[in-house]
């Protein structure tokens, strides 16, 4: 008998999307008699609860259970989720996800032939709404410009990686490794993969555990997410300083430059040339990576969608990584 999978997904306010991740968890090619949903929820105030609750009446043969994740953050709602599950491998997934009908048997194969401890796939990153700003930010979540090397959102091999995009692993690894680290309220993923790797862990990204990931929908919620991606990369770059990669340097480098060149054009004439030369190089490369994109999607508005996606990434996450930096010298000194 195949082994039982405990799918456990961290929620809050997800009416939107929650019925796609569902339909998607009926849809696996996994024996359903192995396999159970758990919605940890953060005690939603929209109508997220209700359209579980209905999927459950129409489906009552797929197992889903609703638990409440009393301190609405993403680990806490993730380790209220282990302790609530019974598989022997448990596969993480988000509300903003839809996985492919054959990603959990996938993910099972893989950890069957010793691929590695945490074992993930790729995203292919949709639209979060159909406008035009939405379809910008999506490509933007996929560009190179916008995240660098993070191999989970471009066209990747099969191979050992920093971290994967949700994962799924033997509840033997949580066992040796802890669980979630509940102080951070972002990056938890990558500071789970690293104590997996530095344990003696593996950790594997196959290309053919797919799913799809809703990506924002506008730039202010876009703009807030990255911030937090910044503020929380620092506190764990703080505990695991060799973590850190030259595409997460960039940001806070960029941003720092900014504000340095601004400060100084008040005074110096020179400051002003080389702030107005930062910022044309800048966004002549974003119109250009704009500029070919649009040609080749055949869509117009990606010539300053992209552009203004991009930007908003790099400045909301260096922002936010600088002021987690500035806030804990405070701290530190205080």
């Amino acid at each position: 008998m195949p082994p039982f999978v405990s799918i456990i997904v961290p929620c809050y306010n997800e009416e939107a999307t929650i019925r796609h991740l569902l339909d998607a968890v009926l849809a696996q090619t996994y024996p359903r008699g192995q396999m159970e949903l758990i919605v940890s929820d953060g005690m939603s105030t929209d109508g997220t609860r209700d359209v579980i609750a209905a999927f459950q009446k129409e489906h009552p043969d797929l197992s889903v259970r609703v638990v409440t994740n009393s301190a609405r953050t993403i680990p806490s709602g993730l380790n209220q989720a282990i302790r609530e599950s019974r598989g022997e491998i448990i596969v993480r997934l988000d509300a903003h996800s839809m996985p492919i009908p054959e990603y959990v048997e996938r993910c099972v194969t893989a950890h069957q032939s010793g691929k590695g401890e945490n074992i993930g796939g790729v995203w292919e990153i949709r639209p979060g709404a159909e406008t035009w700003m939405a379809e910008s930010i999506s490509f933007a979540a996929a560009h190179p410009l916008g995240v660098g090397d993070a191999m989970y959102r471009l066209n990747a091999n099969a191979g050992a990686v920093d971290t994967v995009p949700f994962g799924s692993f033997r509840r033997a690894l949580v066992e040796k490794v802890g669980t979630f680290d509940e102080t951070l309220l972002a990056n938890e993923d990558y500071e789970f993969n690293t104590r997996v790797r530095e344990s003696g862990g593996v950790v594997w990204l196959d290309p053919s555990i797919r799913s799809v990931y809703f990506s924002r929908s506008t730039l202010g919620k876009l703009a807030a997410q990255y911030w937090r991606y910044g503020y929380w990369k620092f506190q764990m770059l703080r505990r695991y300083p060799h973590t850190l990669r030259w595409r997460q340097a960039l940001p806070p480098a960029f941003v720092l430059g900014l504000i340095t060149l601004i400060v100084l054009s008040l005074w110096t004439v020179f400051a002003r040339y080389l702030l107005a030369v930062q910022l044309l190089i800048y966004f002549f490369v974003l119109g250009l990576a704009g500029l070919r994109l649009a040609f080749n999607k055949r869509k117009g508005f990606l010539l300053w969608g992209l552009p203004l996606a991009i930007s908003t990434m790099h400045v909301s996450w260096g922002s936010g990584f600088l002021w987690s930096g500035i806030l804990s010298l405070f701290k530190k000194n205080g």
